[in-house]
């Protein structure tokens, strides 16, 4: 086993795991930050998504030792008090169904939006590709985009 240091929201944290080990497992294995979900494994669903130094990554398949000093954001880091502009959007219109998949569509809507503040539909497709959501919420979660982009835009939420 080896000890990394990681930058998670904002603080150091160390973790002792094997270097192959994903950063979804040391996440939610090692620190107890469970907001991560674990979906398919293979990075083809997205709710396992990260962000390092600010872009969404799929963290079942970065291994630990690849993360070096990059700053890492998870669910639970977009903000401590679920007041960021899309936390509040979801819970406003009631975006999730079951929810599991919750956290990677917020993560990687959060990235899209400090690239395009006020992204359009086309926009928000493209950036969203790839994270699914079996319960096939995707025209809530295209007006908690956009519903989040105007919280931003009225300067009520955290960007």
């Amino acid at each position: 086993m080896s000890k990394y240091k990681l930058n998670i929201n904002g603080k150091l944290r160390a973790v002792d795991v094997e270097p192959d080990t994903p950063l979804l497992w040391a996440l939610r294995d090692a620190l107890g930050l469970v907001g991560t979900k674990y979906g398919c494994g293979v990075g083809q669903c997205g709710a396992c998504t990260v962000h390092l130094d600010g872009e969404p990554a799929r963290s079942c398949l970065t291994p630990v030792s690849s993360v070096g000093n990059k700053k890492i954001t998870t669910i639970e880091g977009l903000d401590p008090h679920a007041m960021h502009p899309l936390q509040q959007a979801w819970q406003e219109l009631d975006v999730p169904q079951c929810g599991y998949c919750q956290a990677g569509q917020i993560m990687t809507a959060s990235a899209l939006l400090k690239q395009h503040p006020q992204p359009t539909d086309a926009q928000i497709d493209s950036a969203m590709d790839g994270n699914l959501c079996r319960c096939a919420t995707y025209t809530r979660i295209r007006a908690g985009i956009h519903r989040a982009a105007e919280i931003a835009a009225n300067g009520k939420g955290k960007k």
